[in-house]
């Protein structure tokens, strides 16, 4: 497999990345820390993930997976929050990656201004390696399988104590809209990031899309306390699970990449991976003039939906509050996206597109036809569910 050095750009396209790949060198250094590895041997594949620099690696006992962050991105003590909502799924039998151990038992180590983690490779095919979040399901029958990958997920993630993570970079948090009054819950996010504090620009930005998100909010607003707290993915698109096979009925083998990761409820989950799957909002970017253009994968939707409730079945107030919750879900990511590009990439290009077109375009999206579409197919749904549940 090739190993040339390309990352997924923010409108689809492939650019040059901004972190350098790793070398034999980076890895020699890192795997010599751990007892249980051998010397590695070749670097298999480089991922084209943006945010970071990872690969598979062989060694003479297994593969790896090697993934390097600047410290400014993810500190030591950032990883060791990911790491131990990992053990735990591990513990209860889900299908993730393992995370190894250095001889003095740490998940994650700094050397020289970056942290890095070591996985046991997961078992799976990367299918979807090529795709870009908000691009959809190859199949109907991968939509349905993602769905129960997901709710077995939440089952394996339940008494997962951990307290939310600390304020850090590239973490999909739930706070604003989780809060009785989303706009002073906005300014304590904004205060506790002075990147975006600082910055007017970002600042009227969010305040544009909290105007556009508040009836959302008021909507979900007293279905709230029915939401039951539960450290959960937040990023489940097909390029986040690794699948049996290249086949219409393959299905998942693990699911990968933690690092959005975040005590939030279920419905988030659920209504983040909708939104990576369904909505492909990359034509936004494109024709933002034509917003009735976006395709939006209502098949996949409810299939996808189907498949979660074939493990999990949603309580009445859960389904109801799932479609305000895909307008909100995105918010405080694009706040995080653009703190990362203003105070580590220094690209106020980058930052604008991260809060004018996903934060606001996004919920600006959610008020024309296209986007009420979406939302009523999950109300009616809901609406179904409480119907056929009055005549039992």
């Amino acid at each position: 497999m090739s190993t040339a050095a390309k990352a997924h750009g923010m409108i689809g396209t492939t650019v040059e990345p901004d972190w350098a790949p790793l070398t034999m060198d980076d890895v020699c250094r890192v795997l010599r820390l751990y007892p249980a590895l051998t010397a590695p041997q070749r670097i298999l594949t480089v991922s084209p993930r943006p945010f970071s620099s990872a690969s598979v690696v062989a060694t003479a006992n297994s593969n790896v997976f090697v993934k390097r962050y600047d410290h400014s991105v993810r500190d030591q003590a950032g990883l060791v929050e990911e790491h131990g909502f990992l053990q735990h799924l591990w513990n209860n039998g889900a299908r993730v990656p393992r995370v190894l151990q250095t001889a003095e038992g740490e998940t994650a180590i700094e050397l020289s201004g970056w942290t890095y983690e070591v996985q046991q490779e997961a078992e799976g095919i990367d299918l979807y390696c090529d795709a870009h979040s908000w691009t959809p399901f190859r199949a109907t029958a991968h939509a349905f399988t993602a769905g129960q990958t997901l709710a077995r997920l939440h089952g394996a993630a339940n008494g997962y104590s951990a307290p939310r993570r600390k304020p850090q970079l590239l973490v999909a948090s739930f706070t604003i809209f989780a809060a009785e009054d989303p706009q002073a819950a906005l300014q304590c996010y904004l205060d506790d990031r002075p990147v975006l504090s600082a910055n007017s620009t970002v600042a009227a930005l969010a305040q544009e899309a909290l105007d556009l998100l508040t009836p959302f909010h008021k909507k979900m607003r007293l279905l709230l306390p029915s939401l039951a707290p539960l450290w959960t993915h937040n990023d489940l698109h097909a390029s986040n699970l690794l699948w049996s096979d290249a086949g219409e009925n393959a299905h998942p083998t693990a699911t990968i990449d933690f690092g959005l990761a975040d005590r939030t409820n279920a419905v988030h989950d659920i209504a983040h991976a909708v939104e990576r799957n369904i909505i492909e909002w990359l034509v936004l970017v494109e024709d933002p003039a034509h917003p009735e253009n976006v395709p939006v994968h209502l098949d996949h939707l409810h299939t996808f939906l189907d498949g979660y409730e074939s493990i999990h079945p949603l309580s009445r107030e859960e389904a109801a509050a799932l479609a305000p919750m895909v307008a909100l879900c995105h918010a405080e990511f694009a706040l995080s996206e653009a703190e990362y590009f203003l105070g580590v990439l220094g690209s106020q290009h980058k930052a604008m597109l991260a809060c004018d077109g996903w934060l606001v375009g996004h919920a600006r999206w959610f008020h024309t036809s296209k986007g009420r579409q979406l939302l009523d197919s999950l109300s009616e749904r809901a609406s179904q569910r409480a119907r056929v549940k009055c005549t039992l």
